[in-house]
């Protein structure tokens, strides 16, 4: 085993251990536990060997750091990068990527052949595996392991989940031997601390010594109506209590971007940096801002001078990036920041603050799930720096105590597959596979595999059906079956009709002072031959009769809703194979398969990588697209690849070849809309033109300033449409088949679009 310069963690060893063996290996570890040791051990394993290693994240700044962090450590030479938009010495013998390039480079799109893309590969790092979980790009990490080829070892390093072993299990079934490595050990404890607002002037630990809840702790009070608008936010009583207890620096949680700014203006006047510490961050943004000179002006720069700071999806990548610098050299005290930054960034804390157990959805107030939690808390305690890393929940009106500290002690939650087929996969499946070979692969997804448990409430429901059935197996005293019952039934349904009749018949020829005529007489003779049948029944005298007859109406009732049961089991089971097929069918509609192979134009569609693949191949197959300008292209692009946004933003006006392709391209939607539908494929066909007007004015030359503030919309929210621009318009100069004045185009729109602020990560 490669020797480290300080001693391994007995997890650690046991990881490293199954590494050298050939084995695969999930290791399965509460955050900042040293899983990262792990993978270095792997990459010293690939050079002593003279092989190769990747190494995957699920985020392209997480990627960014790994890639300067190995870079120092094994040498620029030696390490590689892949994201969506860079590329950086992709036949290093260490290449670091995002999750989706590997996946991408498995399917042999864009990237070339697989043999060439994975020649001398021999262990992959799926960082961050329980992404899985993560609604829309979940399936990804299934994929890469589905595909990933049995002589590569995949090494997969997640947070605590509850179900290790079934991903372990599944991961064995799929690909090749494979061990799990799972611990709860954290090398920096956690306490636990809780502020309530009517005690303002300190921190109550949330337990007492023995472990039950600190009964100091009083819950917040409810406020309702005009005054919980009034309501104070804690965050200056709860930063001025750490930075007098020494439990500085800290990141606090919270989930809004707006109150990160407006707690971080509130704390600025708190005196929490040294005037040294002062100059040193004044130096360092000075050279930052030397090297981004669009940072200028940014108003938050008096902030970092206070030692603190926002960290969110609204502000610039650049700005980001600074705060994570001057945080991870400690020269900020308090980073208020969403839950985005749980995932993996590498910004040690001494503590971190959660400022609600719950948090707003669409659908109203929820509480954390334990993983979130565990994920946001695990970031306290910085190893090789403090004993104890210290987790401060804040009180609110929307949780009590008792909640909080059930979620504190849950455990994690299980991984959930989110696997879900594409028009991409069917394409790219369908030109490797057959159609019975596709549908192998579809059923080996973790999704399928852990099918049991998805299917247990369904399971447990058809278990008391069948209970119930069993209950009322009624014993008839005569021995009757139902059938006989329903045979009685049926009989003195029809003589009660009949009879009636008979009656009516009657009453109306006496009436008429006529005699029933020989049609009538013979009637009222089969009726009463009804009756005479009826009495030699035994239900005819029986006491059990109603009982017998309501327990069969009410076992039919069961039976029903059984059978109704049974086909939505039939339909979760095989809900992949399913979604696949009706992918296919809807592009063998529109004429991208034929024979179960894709034509031409499926296989162009099988290397485009979007939200909706066939609507935007639709789009480049109308030849609408072909006599934009630059600027032009780039704002259709920029309207098809942006998603509903929650917000409302006043309409800025757009140039009128723009408004007559997007016009054009919803009657696409509406034909494409049309037949999803009646395939029940789900698949959004974004055209929102948001941000069009403005990455027009941009591509035109126009200054990001004047951009920016166009619009009450966070900067990076700008810089990350625009960016989801760039990596629709690169598929263009790089997929074949596209129109030559197409990939033109689309090459000078990116070369516009990719200027300060927008090129930077």
């Amino acid at each position: 085993m490669y020797e480290f310069p300080f001693e391994l963690d007995e997890f650690q060893k046991e990881a490293c251990e199954y590494i050298s063996e050939g084995k695969s290996v999930v290791v399965c570890a509460p955050t900042g536990a040293g899983k990262t040791v792990i993978a270095e051990h792997a990459i010293n394993q690939a050079i002593k060997n003279g092989v190769r290693i990747f190494y995957t994240t699920p985020l392209k700044a997480l990627s960014n750091q790994k890639y300067n962090d190995f870079s120092e450590k094994f040498g620029h030479d030696n390490v590689g990068l892949l994201t969506g938009d860079t590329s950086i010495n992709r036949d290093a013998q260490i290449v670091v990527m995002t999750t989706e390039v590997f996946r991408n480079m498995l399917y042999g799109t864009n990237f070339g052949a697989v043999a060439d893309n994975l020649k001398d590969v021999r262990y992959v790092v799926l960082d961050e595996v329980h992404y899985m979980n993560d609604e829309q790009r979940g399936t990804v990490w299934e994929e890469s392991i589905i595909y990933c080829p049995t002589n590569i070892q995949i090494i997969a390093l997640s947070a605590t989940v509850a179900n290790a072993d079934e991903l372990t299990a599944w991961i064995n079934t799929v690909h090749s031997e494979t061990k799990l490595v799972n611990t709860d050990f954290r090398p920096v404890p956690l306490k636990f601390f809780y502020f309530d607002s009517s005690q303002p002037d300190r921190i109550l630990p949330l337990f007492t010594p023995t472990g039950q809840l600190n009964k100091k702790i009083k819950p917040e009070k409810k406020v309702w109506g005009p005054k919980r608008k009034k309501q104070k936010f804690y965050a200056r009583d709860v930063v001025r209590n750490l930075a007098k207890a020494d439990m500085l620096p800290a990141i606090y949680f919270t989930f809004s971007r707006k109150k990160c700014d407006e707690q971080m203006e509130k704390c600025a006047d708190l005196e929490l940096v040294t005037r040294a510490e002062q100059a040193k961050i004044r130096q360092f943004v000075d050279s930052y801002i030397a090297e981004n000179p669009h940072l200028y002006n940014n108003k938050h720069i008096e902030y970092l001078l206070q030692g603190v700071a926002s960290h969110h999806a609204g502000l610039l990548p650049a700005w980001k990036s600074l705060v994570e610098k001057l945080f991870q050299q400690g020269l900020i005290k308090v980073v208020f920041a969403t839950e985005t930054l749980a995932a993996g960034i590498n910004m040690p804390a001494r503590s971190t603050v959660i400022s609600s157990t719950s948090k707003r959805t669409d659908s109203g107030h929820r509480m954390l799930t334990a993983s979130e939690f565990l994920q946001m808390s695990g970031r306290a305690g910085r190893r090789g720096m403090d004993e104890v890393g210290y987790v401060t929940i804040v009180g609110t009106m929307f949780q009590t105590p008792e909640e909080v500290a059930e979620l504190v002690l849950s455990d994690a939650n299980p991984l959930e597959s989110r696997f879900s087929p594409s028009y991409s996969m069917v394409l790219n499946l369908l030109q490797r596979f057959s159609l019975d070979e596709a549908k192998e692969l579809i059923l080996k997804s973790f999704g399928y595999f852990s099918s049991g448990s998805r299917l247990k409430p369904l399971l447990a429901l058809q278990g008391s059906y069948d209970a119930e059935l069993k209950e009322r197996d009624f014993v008839c005293p005569f021995k009757h079956s139902d059938e006989d019952l329903a045979k009685y039934d049926s009989l003195r349904h029809l003589y009660v009709q009949n009879r009636q009749t008979y009656k009516k018949i009657c009453k109306q020829e006496r009436s008429k002072n006529r005699p029933l005529s020989q049609e009538a007489v013979d009637f009222g003779k089969k009726t009463k031959g009804m009756l005479n049948e009826l009495h030699k029944y035994k239900c005819d005298t029986c006491k059990l009769y109603k009982k017998h007859s309501k327990n069969v109406e009410v076992v039919e009732r069961i039976l029903a809703r059984k059978k109704k049961l049974e086909k939505e089991i039939d339909r979760q089971r095989d809900i992949f194979w399913n979604k696949f097929l009706a992918h296919k069918a809807v592009l063998e509609e529109y004429g991208y398969i034929v024979d179960n192979f894709p034509t031409e134009k499926g296989v162009m569609t099988s290397k485009i990588r979007s939200e909706n693949e066939l609507f935007i191949a639709e789009i480049i197959n109308s030849h609408i697209l072909e006599n934009l300008t630059p600027a032009q292209l780039a704002g259709v692009i920029c309207a098809i690849t942006t998603e509903d946004l929650r917000v409302d933003i006043p309409y800025i006006p757009f140039s009128e070849p723009v408004r007559k392709t997007l016009n054009l391209i919803r009657n696409i939607r509406r034909k494409l809309e049309k037949v999803q539908n009646a395939h029940l494929v789900e698949a959004p066909c974004y055209i929102n033109p948001y941000f069009s007007s403005l990455i027009e004015l941009w591509v035109e030359g126009s200054e990001w300033e004047s951009i920016s503030e166009q619009v009450e919309m966070g900067e990076g929210d700008i810089v990350r449409a625009f960016k989801r621009v760039v990596d629709v318009l690169r598929q263009f100069t790089t997929i074949s088949d596209i129109p030559e004045a197409l990939v033109f185009t689309a090459r000078e729109a990116i070369e516009k679009i990719q200027r300060e602020p927008v090129d930077i990560d």
